[in-house]
């Protein structure tokens, strides 16, 4: 009836069937940043933010993130996922603007990717940045969230391209 992969023959939402699709060794890396006013970025890199350590709490925000995507996003398979990673990377060259670079690395063996692990971690890691800092100022901006490459799978490897 339809050439949708998500979609019944009723024309209504489906998650597709990945049983006969190969196990693989399948990687998402995920890039987002957030940027940040001269007191946050001193209240991050000296920890002396008053609700914590801001980004431990982002870093796991991602992992818990990435591993609960199926939850969230209403077509993503739960996965076993078997590797997250989150990092970090300060870009102080444009201050007073300082932009917080985040990397978000999804792992897993499997019959479907991990992109929208990764973008979901990077996501809510600069997210919970956010949360963490708006008593201080508001005005923070999220910056672009895109996936940077991935690996495996039927479709094969993928690197953005700059």
């Amino acid at each position: 009836m339809n050439n949708f992969t998500h979609i019944n023959e009723q024309g209504n939402a489906k998650m597709v069937d990945v049983s006969d699709k190969e196990v693989t060794k399948r990687q998402a890396r995920a890039h987002s940043s957030i940027t940040v006013n001269e007191t946050i970025y001193r209240q991050i890199i000296d920890n002396t933010n008053k609700k914590g350590n801001v980004l431990n709490t982002a870093q796991i925000a991602g992992i818990m993130a990435a591993k609960n995507t199926s939850t969230i996003i209403p077509m993503c398979h739960p996965l076993p996922l078997t590797g997250i990673d989150v990092n970090f990377e300060w870009d102080t060259s444009q201050t007073p603007h300082y932009i917080l670079n985040i990397t978000a690395i999804v792992s897993t063996t499997g019959k479907t990717g991990v992109e929208m692990e990764a973008l979901t971690a990077a996501s809510a890691t600069a997210l919970t940045v956010y949360d963490m800092t708006k008593a201080v100022d508001k005005g923070m901006v999220i910056g672009q969230t895109y996936l940077e490459s991935k690996s495996g799978g039927k479709s094969g490897d993928y690197q953005r391209k700059v």
